[in-house]
């Protein structure tokens, strides 16, 4: 080949690598994720989410791309976090933690489609019509972890045989608050135990929550299903073992980093089931024809 002939093909050639990368790019989809917890407690669930995804074909860095947004636990970042996935106009929004990071993601559109993953009842919450047919642009999965709070309360009870006071650790940010203490205490009451209540939303709240406990004499303390406190977990166990009270969580990673006891959802098998929505969604299942997914099975985790 002649060395005018062979750099013109290379030309040729250069001219065309752009657009097969153009090519390239345009056919790799984007999918927002708005987390309201942190990246740290994260890797296991989105490993579970891209085994969903993986279930359709879909393989990040090759078919997909995940936008990744972590509010850490600092709820009132949610709404910006989520415009701006919004505005990278990825083609569904998937929005997990606590329910403000749904809630923040209805607010930014009406049109991208929505897979959730929260504990909270999503029809009581306002992000669907019915869990049978969600209608509007949302679907996902529920952990129906503020649901199983009955469950923690008869805990305080096995742990505790004679306790008559029992502490209530909760979030007020979190929209779940009020319908959890109003299940709680009434759980709370069929079994002869008095509830207190006490709000952190801040790392500087354990501390003196836990010293409040102690102060009122609880015999055992139950810490409610929070996002913000799932990022705080290993402050969170080292404070209540300081201050002697035995303490339940919903989620093992409590327990995986001391705690006593957690009794709550499988969250990675529930967010491999939002990665199966998220999935279906992409190859054209409207989000409204989804129905709400409820956990299957369910985890008591004990320190050893």
């Amino acid at each position: 080949m002649k060395r005018r002939e062979f750099i013109t093909l290379l030309g040729g050639a250069a001219a065309t690598w752009p657009l097969v990368a153009r090519g390239q790019q345009s056919d790799v989809l984007v999918i927002g994720f708005l987390e309201s917890g942190s990246s740290a407690e994260f890797k296991e669930r989105i490993d579970g989410f891209r085994e969903g995804l993986s279930r359709f074909g879909y393989t990040e860095g090759k078919t997909i791309r995940i936008e990744h947004r972590f509010a850490n636990g600092h709820y009132e970042q949610l709404p910006q976090l989520a415009s701006d996935l919004v505005g990278r106009q990825v083609a569904v929004l998937v929005a997990t933690g606590s329910p403000n990071s749904a809630q923040a993601a209805q607010a930014a559109t009406q049109s991208i489609p929505i897979v959730f993953a929260n504990g909270g009842d999503p029809v009581m919450l306002g992000l669907v019509a019915a869990v049978n047919r969600p209608g509007r642009n949302t679907t996902g999965v529920t952990f129906f972890n503020s649901s199983l709070a009955p469950k923690r309360m008869e805990l305080v009870r096995e742990l505790v045989p004679q306790a008559s006071i029992a502490g209530l650790l909760v979030n007020p940010r979190n929209p779940n608050t009020d319908s959890d203490v109003k299940v709680l205490q009434a759980a709370a009451r069929s079994i002869g135990v008095e509830v207190l209540i006490l709000h952190a939303s801040e790392e500087s709240d354990f501390a003196s929550a836990f010293a409040a406990f102690n102060r009122h004499r609880v015999d055992a303390v139950v810490v409610n299903n929070d996002a913000f406190f799932s990022t705080q977990s290993t402050r969170i166990v080292e404070i209540a073992a300081r201050a002697s009270l035995p303490t339940i969580y919903y989620l093992r990673s409590f327990v995986a980093a001391g705690g006593l006891v957690s009794y709550g959802t499988n969250i990675v098998e529930m967010y491999r089931e939002a990665g199966v929505y998220t999935g279906r969604i992409l190859r054209g299942v409207s989000p409204g024809d989804l129905p709400v997914l409820f956990p299957f099975s369910f985890q008591i985790r004990v320190c050893r």
